[in-house]
């Protein structure tokens, strides 16, 4: 799994934006007004910060301990940083991202959300 492929998949969702609002290497995700992917590097390895379900985030730190880290730069209790290593299946990591676009969708305000359906 790789940045490109990543974009490629949030890119087919319902309201979903690429832009590069901090950087213009640092690519992010957004749903409406909000953002679910931000696409960085941890090293000199690619790595994506996700929001998830604060139950889920250490269970998946605890699976791929090194892999699935506190969000660099995010809420620690909401957010993970998943290092693209080959560690973390893709097929994992696309659910990751799922989930991710929607909690942030589910949390649009309603105007927005119906914009999208």
């Amino acid at each position: 799994m790789n940045h490109a492929e990543l974009m490629k998949r949030g890119l087919q969702r319902p309201g979903t934006t690429l832009r590069y609002p901090f950087d213009p290497d640092l690519p992010v995700l957004f749903v409406g007004s909000k953002m679910f992917a931000l696409l960085g590097h941890t090293g000199e390895v690619e790595s994506i910060n996700l929001k998830a379900d604060p139950e889920e985030t250490w269970l998946l730190r605890q699976q791929y301990e090194g892999a699935v880290l506190p969000g660099y730069h995010m809420n620690k209790k909401h957010w993970n940083t998943v290092v693209l290593n080959g560690i973390v299946p893709d097929d994992e990591v696309l659910a990751m991202l799922e989930q991710s676009y929607l909690l942030v969708r589910d949390k649009l305000p309603k105007r927005e959300r119906d914009e999208l359906l």
